[in-house]
C-alpha cells in the first residue's frame, strides 16, 4: 500500500512538473508583457486616459470583486460579465447547434452541399456590423435575443463548414469496407462519418468560443442593457475612466478563456483518441 501511494505521488509530481514546464514559457511571457506595460507608462509618463497602468486595473478589478463578495452591494462589471457571458453562450448554442445539424443534412446529399456552401462562405464574409441594427430592430435593443441571434450567425457557418467537411473527408478504404460489409447509413454515419468529423467539429467549436463573446460584446456597442460588456466599456471610456474600461476589456478575455478551456476539456474528454491528444497525460 505504501508502495503504491508512493508510485502516486510520484506520478502526480512528475505530472505537474511537466505542466510546469510545458506553461512556463507562456506565464514568462504575459507576466514580462505586463511588467513591460507598467514600466513604459512609468517611465513615459503616459497619461491614464491614454493608457492606465496595470497596477491600476488590477486595483479597479479588486474594488470590484469586494463589492460583487459583499453583502447588500452589487457590481456592475460581474453583473455586466454575466449578461454578456449568457449572450455569448446562448448564442454559441443555438448557432454551433445548428450548424451540426445543418451539416448532418446537406453532407447526406452532395449535391445539396455543393450548392449551400457557396451560400455559407459569403454569408460567413459579412462582418458583425450589419448584422447587428437589423438584429436589434427585430428582437429589441434591450432584448438579449438580438444579441444571441449575431452570435448565432458568426458561430454558424465556421461549424457547419467544417462538420460537412468532416463528415463527407472520410477514408475511402474504410467506407469501401464498410459498404462490402452492407452497413446501413445510420451505422456507417455513427460509426465512420461522425468519429472523423470529431476532430473537424471541434476545432470549429475551439474558433466558436472565441467568436461567440467576440460577437456578444461587439453587438452591446450598438445597443443594449446597461449591465452588459459592450455598453459598460463604451459608457466607462465615454466619461474618459479607462481603468473601468479596461478592467471590463480584461473580464471579456477572462470568461472567454474560460469557454475555450471548457471546449478544450469536452474535446479530451470525448475523443481521448486522437492523434493530437495521444502525447498529452
Amino acid at each position: 500500500m505504501a508502495q503504491a501511494e508512493a508510485r502516486a505521488a510520484a506520478t502526480l509530481t512528475a505530472n505537474l512538473r511537466r505542466r510546469l514546464t510545458y506553461y512556463s514559457p507562456t506565464i514568462a511571457i504575459a507576466v514580462g508583457v505586463i511588467l513591460l506595460w507598467e514600466f513604459i507608462v512609468l517611465i513615459f509618463d503616459i497619461q491614464q486616459f491614454l493608457l492606465p497602468k496595470p497596477s491600476a486595473i488590477f486595483a479597479e478589478f479588486m474594488l470590484q470583486v469586494d463589492l460583487w463578495l459583499a453583502p447588500g452591494e452589487r457590481s456592475i462589471l460581474f453583473e455586466s460579465s454575466g449578461a454578456t457571458f449568457w449572450e455569448a453562450f446562448g448564442g454559441f448554442f443555438i448557432g454551433c447547434g445548428g450548424g451540426i445539424l445543418v451539416a448532418l443534412i446537406t453532407s447526406r446529399w452532395t449535391i445539396v452541399s455543393e450548392a449551400t456552401m457557396p451560400f455559407a462562405i459569403a454569408a460567413n464574409s459579412v462582418p458583425i456590423i450589419a448584422f447587428a441594427p437589423i438584429m436589434n430592430n427585430w428582437f429589441g435593443i434591450t432584448n438579449p435575443a438580438s444579441k444571441m441571434a449575431i452570435v448565432a450567425i458568426i458561430v454558424f457557418f465556421p461549424t457547419m463548414i467544417n462538420t460537412v467537411r468532416g463528415l463527407t473527408l472520410v477514408n475511402a478504404e474504410q467506407l469501401e469496407l464498410m459498404r462490402s460489409y452492407a452497413a446501413a447509413p445510420a451505422h456507417i454515419l455513427f460509426n465512420l462519418r461522425i468519429p472523423n468529423a470529431l476532430p473537424y467539429i471541434f476545432s470549429a467549436l475551439r474558433v466558436a468560443s472565441a467568436l461567440s463573446l467576440i460577437g456578444a460584446v461587439v453587438a452591446e456597442f450598438f445597443g443594449g442593457p446597461r449591465a452588459t460588456l459592450g455598453v459598460y466599456i463604451t459608457q466607462e471610456a465615454s466619461a474618459f475612466d479607462f481603468a473601468k474600461a479596461w478592467t471590463a476589456i480584461m473580464m471579456a478575455s477572462i470568461i472567454g478563456i474560460a469557454f475555450y478551456l471548457v471546449v478544450l476539456l469536452a474535446e479530451r474528454r470525448l475523443m481521448p483518441w486522437h492523434v493530437s491528444l495521444r502525447g498529452e497525460g
